[in-house]
């Protein structure tokens, strides 16, 4: 399973402390430890971290990242897409390289 996701905080953060540019990049950082900690393949880009595992595993990851940005908000959003393709491991990287193979392929006509 392959999954992209993003969570974010929004409102007030918990402890009443100011964020006056309005960034999120304590929050994200704070996610994105959690993924790393887990030891599944991922990615982190400027909008989502992908995580390649089980179904069970990585929704735990994803829980736990979303737990840790929520100090930073009175609420929390999480957008979440699964590429669900069982029997198959390594796309997180064999999804690219089969696309990147296809602009070569087709720059080449």
């Amino acid at each position: 399973m392959l999954i992209a996701f993003s969570v974010a905080p929004s409102g007030a953060p918990r402890d009443g402390a100011e964020n006056p540019d309005a960034s999120v990049h304590g929050a994200v950082a704070a996610a994105v430890q959690v993924v790393r900690d887990s030891g599944l393949p991922n990615r982190t880009s400027s909008m989502f971290t992908e995580v390649e595992g089980e179904w069970d595993e990585v929704m735990d990851v994803v829980k736990r990242a979303t737990e840790a940005v929520m100090p930073f908000g009175s609420r929390v959003s999480l957008v979440l897409k699964a590429d669900i393709r069982p029997g198959h491991s390594g796309e997180i990287d064999g999804k690219i390289e089969r696309l990147e193979a296809a602009i070569e392929d087709a720059a080449q006509r």
